[in-house]
């Protein structure tokens, strides 16, 4: 374990002591690592604007800020935070964002004084290296999704498959790069990290500026999260307080497209169809009770996750590319999603689908794929998508979260089958990955693109048989997957029953 990992993990532990005494006052899992953000961020603009080195920056207004937090007499304490909180939610910008509607819930002055002094103001945050202070922060979240019983893990993406699909699509510069249901910002912030270090001091001002001003930016439904998005990016060096708010909070889908993307990373949600009740990726609860009407769609769908397709196909400019996590149906449902499967593979070059699996993501019976497609400019009477490989990662693979969780080396294979930044000319099949013209793909049964060759060894050799765990945790996953469709079902009969009494009253 390297230093920074070693200082990473001591400073979450430390970070993490904390959350079980916040417990003992209401304070849930998701709401700690959210009251936790605001009190980072006051103490880092304060020594910031307290710099002897380097250049001082006023990123919150002096009697705002921390300071007057450390000043503050304990019976008063309380009243005076929610009054910075209450002023800087009305500011402008990023800095506007961050603490737009933020509330104090750690009711207890006690226990806020304790944070605010033994916790937050003992560690001098800007000394600590940027990337220790932004992994700490990255490792807190996904530690909060790792309490299952918090439900704040649906569908947080690995990051190790974050990390794969972004040295698939080699970000540069020059790109502008959109996540349309970017949670807390992960592919955002990885984005930003590989150009980074791929380019280096090569970066210009002008590229320092277009990656800070709008160059990078995500779209998130639920504002909590869109706060810990915003905060995210912020510390890992990503915008500015003073400047734009790089986090947009709506439904993606709700609208047509205002901002136009070259690069599109996402791992939509995977909620049910209209109706349904959905989960975010802090497992923040929403419902939406409206089909999405947009006349820039192919058709029209409740499928919430075959209308995210057509966003981001909207989203992107002709030449540009897209990496996107899309669930199994979306491979092989009929009717909306033949249609929308066969318009893809004409108008777009859907080249690659990276088929994952199960036991990698915090949300249990998760079947999910990695479909990667360049948007193209019109050709009437000629497909774009010559040839699909797919790369099965799927069969004989076993993960759980705890005992052999997914590592970025797992995916090395691929990234090296898929040959990044070189002509696709230039793969060649193995034994997981193999090519499918598109004469192939579309006269399958309704352009199902669900395809499986390989049989797994673990079916046929009971010798080879995974790990009791892996068996164990497999079977609960196939077990959850069920009750999710169960309660899907029931929740869309009770839909069916209240619209029929509607139609009698």
């Amino acid at each position: 374990m390297t230093a920074a990992n070693l200082d990473t993990r001591q400073l979450v532990d430390k970070l993490w002591s904390y959350c079980h005494v916040l417990r003992h006052d209401g304070v849930s899992t998701i709401d700690y690592v959210d009251q936790l953000t605001l009190l980072l961020f006051l103490k880092m603009a304060h020594e910031r604007a307290g710099r002897r080195v380097g250049v001082r920056e006023e990123i919150v207004p002096e009697h705002l800020g921390w300071q007057t937090l450390l000043d503050a007499d304990a019976k008063k304490l309380k009243d005076v935070y929610d009054d910075i909180l209450d002023q800087l939610g009305t500011k402008s910008g990023a800095l506007g964002r961050i603490f737009h509607n933020a509330q104090n819930k750690i009711r207890n002055v006690a226990t806020l004084k304790r944070l605010i002094v033994d916790l937050i103001g003992q560690q001098n945050w800007s000394a600590t290296k940027v990337d220790i202070k932004g992994d700490a922060y990255e490792a807190l979240l996904e530690k909060g999704a790792e309490d299952v019983k918090s439900g704040a893990g649906q569908y947080f993406t690995p990051r190790a498959l974050i990390q794969a699909m972004v040295e698939c699509t080699q970000p540069t510069a020059g790109d502008t790069i959109i996540d349309p249901a970017c949670g807390t910002g992960g592919f955002l912030l990885v984005a930003y990290e590989y150009i980074q270090e791929r380019y280096g001091d090569e970066l210009s001002p002008e590229d320092a500026q277009h990656l800070s001003g709008g160059g990078i930016r995500g779209v998130e439904l639920v504002e909590d999260t869109a706060r810990l998005a915003q905060m995210n990016l912020l510390l890992h060096g990503i915008g500015k307080a003073s400047g734009p708010e790089l986090i947009e909070v709506h439904d993606s889908l709700a609208e047509k497209i205002q901002n136009h993307a070259t690069l599109v990373l996402a791992n939509p949600p995977f909620g049910r169809k209209s109706g349904f009740t959905t989960v975010d990726e802090l497992g923040r609860v929403t419902r939406d009770d409206d089909s999405y009407e947009r006349d820039d769609f192919w058709v029209t769908t409740s499928n919430k996750q075959l209308n995210f397709v057509q966003h981001i196909y909207r989203l992107l400019t002709v030449g540009g590319r897209a990496a996107v996590v899309v669930p199994d149906n979306v491979l092989f449902e009929g009717g909306a999603g033949e249609t929308i499967r066969r318009r893809l593979l004409d108008e777009c070059d859907v080249h690659t689908l990276l088929r994952l699996p199960t036991g990698i993501f915090y949300a249990g019976g998760v079947k999910a794929n990695v479909l990667f497609f360049d948007k193209q400019r019109a050709r009437p009477n000629k497909p774009w998508t010559s040839k699909l490989w797919v790369y099965d990662f799927r069969t004989g693979q076993h993960f759980t979260l705890r005992q052999r969780k997914l590592a970025r080396e797992h995916l090395q294979d691929f990234i090296d089958c898929y040959l990044p930044g070189k002509p696709r000319s230039e793969r060649t099949q193995t034994e997981r990955f193999r090519a499918f013209d598109y004469d192939e793909l579309v006269a399958r049964d309704k352009a199902n693109l669900d395809i499986t060759w390989l049989r797994d060894p673990d079916a046929e050799d009971s010798d080879h048989l995974p790990p009791p765990e892996v068996i164990a945790q497999e079977i609960v996953e196939d077990l959850q997957a069920a009750l999710n469709e169960f309660a899907a079902v029931a929740e869309a009969l009770e839909a069916a029953k209240a619209a029929r009494q509607e139609g009698t009253t």
